[in-house]
């Protein structure tokens, strides 16, 4: 691969923060598509702010390079600024709802996108085995020296899922993973794939109306319909037990509406 123009990069994504900040979309658009010329992998997530803007199809999900970077980069603050600046609390929420449905204990849990922990430390008591997975090293890293997780991979959830042939789970969460995916169709087979039959697949997902199945939202995460996320969990095998109408963080003094999703996979 060829080596990327760091600073001819980084003069284009600046450029075009500015530009979409004084409100010049179309010279902001322009901008990000040299991003894209200068880096195809699009470590800045450039694809993923034209569709925020409305002026191209969002990805089918987030690229890659762009999810490990904006990760990696934040690893160390990461939790003070999801649950003390933002007021994330999606897995002490996940955690309150498994027990009020009385469901578990758990034999083995896949946590997608573990990040740091969140999730794995609010629901390890609930599972004698649990997996995290996340794309970015430098969360796996914090992760494991919590000691919370028998096993952990350094993968894209999706890519996981497809290759993987560990023994299946009955419990498989994935908080704040669908704000970088669009598409859901290879996440919920993938799901599907590798758990138990009567298995529980737990996720959060945010929403903005029901005009379409999936977009990019103002804050450069994918939003979805609910119609289309019950649409999808049927179609792959699921039941759900119930959606729950959550907050899921605040972003610049506002909530972020959203659901709370616990299914089952059909037995």
């Amino acid at each position: 691969m060829a080596k990327i123009d760091e600073e001819k990069l980084a003069e284009a994504y600046n450029r075009a923060l500015a530009l979409e900040k004084s409100g010049e979309i179309d010279a902001a658009v322009a901008a990000y598509h040299e991003c894209l010329e200068i880096d195809p992998d699009d470590h800045g997530g450039a694809s993923v702010r034209i569709a925020s803007l409305g002026r191209g199809d969002a990805p089918a999900r987030a690229p890659d390079a762009y999810v490990e970077t904006l990760f990696d980069q934040h690893a160390e603050s990461f939790e003070d600024i999801l649950v003390e600046q933002l007021g994330y609390a999606v897995p002490m929420l996940l955690r309150q709802r498994l027990q009020a449905l009385q469901l578990g204990p758990f034999k083995r849990m896949l946590d997608l996108g573990c990040g740091t922990g969140l999730t794995g430390g609010a629901l390890r008591d609930m599972a004698e085995d649990v997996t995290g997975i996340d794309i970015s090293e430098n969360m796996v890293e914090i992760a494991h020296e919590k000691d919370l997780y028998e096993t952990l991979f350094v993968a894209e959830v999706e890519d996981f899922l497809e290759d993987n042939d560990e023994e299946p789970f009955d419990l498989m969460t994935a908080t704040d993973v669908l704000p970088y995916l669009g598409a859901l169709e290879a996440l919920f087979f993938g799901a599907a794939e590798n758990m138990t039959p009567g298995g529980i697949f737990a996720f959060s997902s945010e929403t903005m109306g029901e005009a379409v199945p999936y977009k990019v939202g103002p804050h450069q995460r994918y939003v979805h319909a609910e119609s289309y996320i019950r649409e999808r969990l049927n179609a792959t095998g699921f039941d759900i037990v119930e959606i729950t109408n959550i907050n899921v963080r605040m972003q610049d003094g506002d909530p972020s509406p959203g659901h709370l999703v616990i299914a089952r996979l059909r037995g």
